[in-house]
């Protein structure tokens, strides 16, 4: 599929690859990793982007993670409930041994689409 091949947004966000370059990984450990789950790469060692611009400048990863989790939130209670005819209680404990379970993938995610949004693709910085 075009969408997750090197060239696309797809392909670095769900790779958590540099946005610019597409060679290197944003974080220092694999993506279901939970030693150092926050901590990011200074720069890229390819194309040299700056993976900290700015300060404050992941604050709209925030609202991406949000966005995404309530509306999973909302459809996983919502099937479990009135689809599936658990009770709320059991449907919020499932959902929240998945938050546990997905939490840092989403952080990393939501960090690597915010970059995807502002910054380009360009194949000229490849090594």
């Amino acid at each position: 599929m075009a969408v997750y091949k090197k060239g696309s947004k797809g392909y670095a966000i769900f790779n958590m690859k540099c946005p610019r370059c597409h060679e290197e990984d944003v974080f220092h450990t694999g993506a279901w990793s939970f030693t150092r789950p926050f901590e990011m790469k200074d720069n890229c060692d390819t194309c040299k982007l700056n993976y900290m611009p700015e300060p404050g400048f992941y604050y709209g990863s925030m609202f991406i993670s949000y966005i995404i989790w309530a509306w999973f939130s909302i459809i996983l209670v919502g099937a479990l409930v009135w689809l599936r005819g658990w009770s709320v209680e059991g449907a919020f404990v499932v959902l929240i041994a998945i938050s546990v379970v997905f939490f840092v993938w989403l952080f990393r995610v939501s960090r690597t689409m915010w970059m995807a949004i502002n910054f380009k693709f360009d194949p000229s910085k490849i090594k």
